[in-house]
């Protein structure tokens, strides 16, 4: 177990101001190839920002977005907003201007800082709190009715008509302000943007703090460190983990300049060789099922040996280190959350040795539960309990013990931002927070998460079917990308979209016409069918699987909106 970082207030102020006195001379955000920003820098550039808020009217408790993609400014923009006492509002950079709009009025923010990479989609806003906007890029101001011909200069670089942080601010940096208590609000972060739909969880300086504290006692950081950041900061899961955790043990964290892409992330890999990354599973999903499946089906020999649980290890293991060696050969802590890792995906992690963790939360857990470091992984499950944090399961099924999870502790967020109703419904009397997932617990503690209450299907004779476990079966096969299994009029279905580009390789398609190419794609369906409805019991068998020609439209977290398509 490593030793965990304690604070003497649990407020991200003092965990700035800990880690600049600790670590000054580290580096702490940095582009790759750009100079880098060091913890004494950092907090001079936040001291900056904050004094320039001040001097724009806000104060402790106002609300001030930040709408941008990764990058050292949002980190500054985020410890200048809370470490005075003012709320920060990460904004999805995926939503619509419309719902950003949104967001900005429900808020009541006064103030957005904003990259030229998104500021079109603040254009027009007609928001009668929002005083000022801040460019990100350069912490010039940008005025908040902003025509087209203003937007054109920013994007091309041209920022004549922009006005400088004043020197006026920079008298007041360092100057202490006011009082940051741990129970002061510190966030609001909406997981949907639609007005139907917002939900604004607030989390609290000692929500947010409790658990990048307790994090460190969870896994074995140093302060060498070198953490590659390829998640959305706004992102819960990477501001408290791939953020706020490393620098608490002075840690160096790099952003890439653009999407990480594979070929923006196999050469920035190569360089900073990263210790750490924080990952969600879709990423690793896709490397194991194109990079590393693909090396094992087309070789005949090692097909046939991969059925067998010996050699299939050994297989895996050779793999891995290969793996291994395509994150820079320094790895030595992969974080996995946000989502469920596939079966086979995990089975092939866990027997290569690849020294990965998966943890469980929610962004109104600020977002960690439970986690394990790699040394101390249970298969398929969560880990234990965080310290502090109690997880219990409510109505568990007498057969199963499964049941609905519900949490207590420090990290357990305030409440949904002016929706007393959405957050009593959240809550228990004696406050626990129901999170409407379902799972158990094994004898030694250990959480395993089963799925959605609200997605569950109770199947003819009154049993539980877990359309995501169907949906990792399914998602197993070659030519499968993602799925989606669901009930209508009584029966099972599943919507399975394919790798065409896969499936035309294997076919030259250049010498099939039409006619092949839906008789194959149709001989890929009903084989999938076949071999699902061999692994599963017999009240989860599918009655049918329909092609879906189009990908899924997912979440800004990468998970597919069923609600459009069941």
């Amino acid at each position: 177990m490593a030793i965990k970082e304690n604070l003497d207030i649990l407020t991200l102020k003092e965990l700035l101001y800990n880690s600049a006195e600790k670590y000054a001379d580290n580096i702490a955000v940095t582009f790759i190839d750009k100079q880098g920003i060091t913890y004494k820098e950092l907090l001079e550039k936040v001291e900056e920002t904050s004094a320039f808020l001040r001097l724009n009217g806000i104060q402790p408790g106002d609300k001030v977005a930040i709408l941008s993609e990764n990058q050292p400014n949002w980190v500054i923009s985020y410890f200048a907003v809370t470490t005075m006492g003012a709320v920060a509002v990460p904004i999805m950079t995926e939503f619509s201007a419309t719902e950003i709009h949104h967001i900005l009025r429900h808020s009541d923010s006064k103030v957005i800082f904003v990259s030229a990479r998104y500021l079109e989609k603040i254009q027009g806003a007609r928001i009668d709190d929002l005083q000022t906007c801040i460019l990100m890029d350069d912490f010039s101001v940008v005025p908040v009715d902003f025509d087209r011909a203003l937007l054109k200069s920013v994007i091309n670089g041209s920022r004549k008509e922009l006005s400088k942080i004043k020197n006026a601010a920079l008298k007041l940096a360092g100057k202490d302000c006011c009082e940051v208590n741990e129970d002061d609000l510190a966030a609001i972060l909406y997981t949907s943007g639609t007005t139907g739909h917002s939900k604004g969880v607030m989390l609290s300086h000692k929500n947010i703090t409790s658990n990048a504290v307790v994090l460190t006692g969870v896994v074995d950081i140093g302060v060498d460190e070198r953490l590659l950041s390829i998640l959305p900061l706004y992102h819960t899961f990477e501001a408290t983990c791939g953020t706020l955790t490393p620098m608490l043990k002075g840690c160096t964290i790099y952003y890439l300049e653009k999407p990480p892409t594979p070929a923006v992330l196999m050469p920035a890999l190569k360089k900073i060789k990263p210790t750490i990354m924080i990952s969600v599973p879709l990423v690793i999903e896709k490397i194991f099922r194109r990079k590393i499946l693909p090396g094992i089906e087309k070789n005949p020999l090692l097909k046939r040996l991969y059925k067998f649980g010996a050699l299939r290890k050994k297989i895996n293991k050779k793999a891995g280190a290969k793996l291994l060696e395509a994150f820079g050969g320094k790895l030595h802590l992969m974080v996995i959350g946000g989502a469920a890792l596939p079966e086979d995906v995990e089975k092939f992690m866990f027997e290569a040795g690849f020294p990965y963790t998966v943890g469980y939360g929610l962004t109104e857990t600020a977002p960690v539960s439970s986690g394990n470091s790699p040394s101390n992984i249970r298969y398929r499950a969560t880990g234990n309990p965080l310290e502090g944090t109690e997880i219990k399961i409510v109505d568990p099924d007498p057969e199963t013990g499964e049941g609905e999870i519900l949490i207590k502790g420090p990290n357990v967020m305030k409440g949904y931002y002016r929706d007393p109703e959405k957050t009593a419904e959240v809550f228990t009397d004696d406050g626990w927070f129901r999170t409407g997932d379902l799972g158990f617990m094994d004898e030694d503690d250990f959480l395993y998460i089963r799925g959605r209450s609200k997605n569950v299907i109770i199947g003819p004779n009154g049993k539980n079917i877990y359309p995501e476990e169907i949906e990792s079966i399914i998602n197993q096969h070659k030519f499968v990308v993602e799925s989606l299994v669901f009930e209508r009029a009584s029966r099972l279905l599943a919507k399975v979209h394919l790798n065409y580009e896969e499936i035309d390789g294997e076919m030259d398609a250049k010498k099939y016409e039409e006619p092949a190419i839906r008789d194959k794609i149709m001989s890929i369906l009903n084989e999938i069918h076949g071999a699902v409805n061999d692994r599963v019991a017999s009240f989860s068998r599918l009655h049918e699987i329909v092609e879906q020609l189009e990908p899924f439209e997912k979440t800004p977290t990468l998970k597919i909106k069923r609600f459009l398509y069941v």
